[in-house]
């Protein structure tokens, strides 16, 4: 496995610079002149990446310092791109912008941390001469970061070009690769959580096109590509390999995901995870399927169920199938918008929809975000993934918040000690075997997240082979299902 991996980070001096269109572009043209690039994401993000993926033609992964440590954070890079011809991972905020005034879990720490060099997104507008202040103050402000060139963007014309990159390269000594102009066209709109998704956009294909050719035009990309192959050797990972490493010894426990533009935001390392652990993924939709498969468990993402509201109750087959397998006891692991899709209804601007009818709250939509951020929950109670006493790392992003609970008929297993939650500080609405959240988990800095999944399966799986046996007047070696104990779990894999 090839360590010498070709990696550039694409920084900015503050959110809104335009670095995600910038790094569609560059990620577009380096796959045209190479092949396989790998796109990562620095933060809890899944609309940029999605849009990353969709220009890389492969999955984009997330590193995140605030829910996966150093070692992790190396081991998942190398992982997914040695062997690759190059790797492009966006920043976010502004390039020391992080959780204090040291910066950590910065963009710049990523970058220190992955050895890359930075090119800095500098927004033209309004400004000229102050630019080179900014740039200098980043070079001065951290003298171990890389940071090897810069990028205009939204650049009035010209003049204002020259007056830019001759004061950046003078005073700053750090070479101007590209001078993007203000582009009229909105490729990219916006709603209340982002950029619209690449699975939504009506023409997503033809916006990657574009600002491919916007980069081609304006940007150096050779110099660029020169840039990220003068990156050093990473060192291998310590885990040999995360592919499973031995036939599992048990039924292949079946998780299905529901996978559709209303429930869209997985990170694929937690989809990853589940099959590492020994499990088969399959993909439903609660929009065009009329009823839920034979399933072990269920995942259930986030997304925008508020706007896909009249067509979720539309589809009352999906909604009374799902209803009853939980009942059943079928595991279901729900997050943000999988929460409310299990809710009783949901309240938006004025309109009532019935959702699942399986956890006994309503959920309304505010205007504004009612939770955003960084969380960190214990596990103070029993439930059917998590171990009681050991703590979490994950993020909240909405604009919903819970209306007419119940808390007679549920419990709440999280006790929030960063973010808000769902109720009075606590998060985690645990019912039958469904534990529902805001917060979103992601599975390299949270390996108990796949292992309980799919361990909760297995026993599901067990339990219903096992009366289907009996209901059939057999029971022999043939029916047998292995413990969870058998499995093999993903510290297990990595060994």
């Amino acid at each position: 496995m090839d360590n010498k991996v070709p990696r550039v980070v694409i920084a900015a001096l503050r959110g809104g610079s335009g670095k995600t269109t910038l790094s569609l572009g560059l990620i577009a043209s380096w796959r045209q002149r190479a092949g396989d690039i790998v796109p990562f994401k620095k933060g809890p993000d899944y609309i940029d990446a999605g849009w990353l993926a969709l220009a890389a033609g492969r999955p984009c992964y997330n590193l995140d310092p605030y829910m996966m440590n150093g070692e992790q954070i190396l081991d998942s890079f190398a992982h997914r791109s040695f062997g690759s011809y190059g790797a492009v991972i966006e920043g976010n905020r502004g390039l020391f912008d992080g959780m204090d005034e040291a910066g950590s879990c910065s963009t710049a720490e990523v970058a220190k941390l992955l050895q890359a060099p930075v090119l800095l997104v500098v927004d033209g507008t309004k400004i000229t001469r102050t630019a080179a202040a900014l740039v200098l103050g980043c070079l001065k402000l951290d003298p171990h970061l890389s940071i090897r060139g810069v990028i205009l963007n939204r650049v009035a014309g010209s003049r204002h070009e020259r007056m830019l990159r001759s004061t950046i390269e003078h005073y700053a000594g750090v070479p101007v690769v590209g001078a993007i102009p203000r582009l009229r066209d909105n490729a990219f709109p916006e709603r209340h959580m982002g950029l619209m998704t690449a699975l939504e956009h009506p023409d997503a294909r033809e916006a990657i096109l574009a600002r491919i050719h916007v980069v081609e035009r304006y940007l150096d990309v050779e110099r660029v590509i020169g840039f990220a192959g003068e990156a050093p050797m990473l060192e291998q990972p310590r885990s040999v390999s995360w592919k499973q490493s031995r036939t599992v010894a048990c039924r292949q426990p079946v998780i299905g995901v529901i996978a559709d533009s209303a429930f869209q935001f997985y990170y694929p390392e937690n989809l990853e995870a589940l099959q590492r652990c020994g499990a088969r993924v399959i993909r439903i939709s609660a929009l065009q399927d009329r009823s839920v498969p034979k399933l072990d468990a269920l995942y259930v993402g986030g997304g925008f169920p508020e706007t896909h509201a009249a067509q979720l109750a539309a589809n009352s087959g999906f909604r009374k199938s799902l209803k009853k397998v939980v009942h059943s006891g079928l595991p279901v692991y729900a997050e943000c918008g999988g929460l409310m899709y299990l809710g009783r209804k949901l309240h938006l601007e004025g309109k009532t929809y019935p959702m699942v009818d399986v956890l006994p709250m309503d959920f309304e939509l505010r205007k504004r975000p009612q939770a955003h951020g960084y969380t960190e929950m214990e596990v103070i109670a029993p439930n059917p993934f998590y171990p009681v006493g050991i703590s979490l790392k994950g993020h909240e992003f909405h604009y919903s918040r819970v209306i007419h609970a119940d808390p007679n008929k549920f419990s709440l297993v999280f006790r929030m000690r960063r973010g808000t939650g769902i109720l009075d500080e606590m998060d985690g609405v645990c019912y039958k075997n469904v534990l529902a959240t805001y917060s979103h988990v992601h599975a390299v800095g949270s390996p108990e997240w796949a292992e309980g999944l799919v361990q909760k399966a297995l026993a599901f799986q067990q339990h219903r082979i096992t009366r289907e046996a009996k209901k059939n007047g057999r029971e022999d070696e043939s029916t047998r299902v292995f413990s969870s104990a058998e499995v093999p779990t993903y510290q297990n894999l990595r060994r």
